[in-house]
């Protein structure tokens, strides 16, 4: 009953936090307790059940004052069409929640789903988005149509790449998400990068390619993410209007330079399991894992198990881990392995488990101070 109680409240602090949402400033309380959540893709109830069971939730309905929490990004769209209002609600109160907390205790980690709010999305009103994602069903929904349909819909709508991206992707959209997005880029709320330690927490990773581009340092993790921190708030202080430039780390898709890539977008991959193309270019789909780099541990999201084991092939070992369970990938030399599990020589830790598909009890929560999945303390207070 309390956890139903903690959970309640914290739901109807979160359609509060949405009427007027804040970026709270630090407040300088000591954390002892550091976790990192997956993609938030899932209903609110869902997010803050998983906080509740792993013992990170307060009775006031914010996170415990010694908790500090990473959110790795991707706050936004989850979910069939029928839950499209729900969830276009929902993403903007879970990320006002996050952001109602102090900025010393809950990091916000910009996905392409939170990017595209300020990219692809950028120049669209509610009409116009509604519109655009009317045309988008159509077209991606009506069987032998589809190719006709599709091109109707790039003529009118360029700013994507296909109709899929509107319907299924980014199809809970509203303005004012854009406006939350806006603030807490404007804040330095919404990152690029969090180091923790020697871990770089980052939500699609990042290969010494992109570092390269912008010169930034291979090492340590808190250099690269200060120069990454550095890349972005030079970025949203040149932008005044339209969509936010992340180039060359980070393209939009559209119609004229078709799927979105980069550092935001890209996954990880093994160089048989794709089109060479899009393993290629400064801005890229999917990257080489023995191109990260070496003596970094990145905990990403972005990615569930079933994808890893697509793209990874030879390199995935074992039983699928299915949704729920922390994931690693090893680099030695040439060797890579993609397996269940974690571990300090791990170059990527996956935490993306699948949200709105894992039971609760299942979706395990990263400890950045353990490195393994986050156990409940008896402890009240932990």
């Amino acid at each position: 009953m309390a956890g139903t109680n903690r959970i309640e409240q914290a739901l109807r602090r979160a359609v509060l936090d949405a009427r007027e949402p804040v970026s709270a400033r630090a407040d300088g309380v000591a954390r002892t307790v550091h976790v990192a959540i997956g993609d938030a893709q899932a209903p609110l109830a869902t997010f803050l059940a998983i906080l509740d069971a792993h013992g990170l939730l307060g009775d006031a309905g914010r996170l415990l004052p010694s908790v500090h929490l990473t959110s790795i990004g991707d706050h936004f769209d989850y979910g069939p069409t029928a839950w499209r209002r729900w969830s276009t609600e929902e993403g903007l109160q879970l990320l006002s929640w996050l952001a109602a907390h102090p900025a010393d205790q809950v990091c916000l980690i910009m996905g392409n789903h939170d990017s595209a709010r300020v990219g692809e999305l950028a120049t669209l009103d509610s009409n116009s988005y509604l519109a655009a994602r009317e045309d988008a069903d159509g077209a991606y929904n009506r069987g032998e149509r589809v190719a006709a349909l599709q091109q109707a819909f790039l003529a009118r709508w360029p700013q994507f790449p296909d109709s899929e991206i509107v319907a299924r992707d980014f199809s809970s959209f509203s303005v004012q998400q854009r406006g939350l997005v806006t603030l807490l880029l404007r804040e330095g709320r919404l990152r690029l990068a969090h180091a923790h330690g020697e871990l770089l927490l980052v939500h699609a990773g990042v290969t010494t390619a992109e570092l390269d581009l912008i010169g930034a340092p291979h090492g340590p993790a808190p250099a690269i993410a200060e120069a990454l921190g550095r890349f972005l708030d030079g970025a949203v202080q040149r932008w005044s209007h339209g969509p936010l430039s992340l180039a060359p780390l980070y393209r939009p898709g559209s119609r004229a330079s078709g799927e979105a890539r980069g550092m935001l977008a890209h996954r990880p991959a093994h160089p048989e399991r794709g089109l060479r193309e899009q393993f290629e270019g400064p801005m890229r789909r999917r990257y080489d894992p023995r191109q990260l780099p070496e003596g970094i541990t990145q905990v990403i999201g972005h990615i569930r198990d079933g994808k890893c084991v697509d793209l990874l092939g030879e390199w995935a070992e074992g039983e699928p881990a299915g949704d729920g369970p922390l994931r690693e990938l090893i680099v030695q030399g040439d060797r890579v392995q993609y397996r269940a599990g974690t571990s300090r020589s791990a170059r990527l830790l996956f935490i993306d488990g699948g949200m709105n598909y894992a039971p609760v009890e299942q979706y395990q929560l990263l400890d950045l101070d353990t490195l393994q999945p986050r156990v409940k303390l008896a402890i009240s207070g932990t």
